[in-house]
């Protein structure tokens, strides 16, 4: 399902390790990797000369880190505002997930910032993985799966069976946040075909139906229960027209994507379809 992965790298390090993760993971070891860094404009040609200079040094540590057979790396250094550049690479090379850094800006902070990752979640239009600076980078085993009736949340449902499946000791825990109290979680109607698919695929899992703010309890439970990723549906929702207009209200953290890649204490997958 995943045969190419963008990975936007900034010199931090941890969406290289984030990627080197995922490479361990049987079903991506087939991947391509695109690894892109994003030098900004600069005002004179021998500060534009050194920021290109540091920017491939950057590039050149990201690709050896990563230690991926060189026929499937595909390093680029790229000029121009990092915002734009990630979302029309990600065009450019049809990639099925885009691994961003993010600082968790929240709201209008985010906006005043000029959060790349922030304008990236808006705009684009395909899966992606955000690492938060403050996050620890564990290897995969646990991933937990908010779970409803959307396309979105089925992709994010797919791709965690995908991994777990090939994981040894993988766990899935299936979340829905339910309005009113389940007595037997399996029996959740909302749970029952994911339930099925996790049988189907012979992976161990668990099954949770919390009740409250879905945002709250998807991160209370991610922390409860150890979570080393978060997966969950993000669905672009704008009509084609509007593709290249910025939609306020979610960079204004109304969704509950947004809410959940500020507060979650772990990387947060998010599946992107077009409804």
């Amino acid at each position: 399902m995943i045969q190419k992965i963008l990975v936007a790298v900034a010199g931090r390090g941890l969406c290289e390790e984030m990627v080197k993760m995922l490479m361990d993971i049987p079903s991506f070891q087939t991947a391509s990797v695109t690894v892109l860094h994003v030098v900004a404009p600069e005002v004179t040609a021998d500060a534009m000369a050194d920021k290109l200079a540091e920017g491939g040094k950057i590039l050149a540590d990201a690709v050896k880190f990563l230690n991926i057979d060189p026929s499937k790396v595909n390093p680029r250094l790229k000029q121009g505002d990092p915002k734009t550049v990630v979302c029309e690479v990600a065009e450019e090379e049809n990639a099925d997930l885009i691994v961003i850094g993010s600082r968790a800006l929240g709201r209008l902070q985010a906006i005043l910032e000029g959060s790349v990752s922030q304008y990236v979640f808006q705009l684009a239009s395909r899966p992606m993985l955000l690492v938060k600076d403050d996050v620890y980078v564990k290897k995969i085993k646990r991933v937990l799966v908010a779970v409803d009736k959307s396309d979105s949340a089925k992709q994010c449902l797919d791709l965690a069976l995908m991994m777990v499946k090939d994981i040894d000791g993988g766990q899935l825990e299936l979340v829905h946040v339910s309005s009113k109290p389940v007595d037997n979680p399996e029996q959740d109607p909302v749970l029952a075909a994911a339930v099925a698919e996790a049988k189907k695929y012979g992976v161990s899992y668990r099954c949770h139906t919390p009740k409250g703010k879905a945002g709250e309890e998807i991160c209370r439970l991610a922390d409860d229960l150890n979570a080393d990723l978060v997966m969950l549906g993000s669905p672009d929702r704008r009509p084609n027209i509007a593709k290249s207009f910025v939609d306020l209200d979610r960079l204004l953290g109304g969704s509950l994507s947004d809410y959940v890649r500020v507060y979650a204490n772990c990387p947060v997958l998010l599946g992107r379809t077009s409804t």
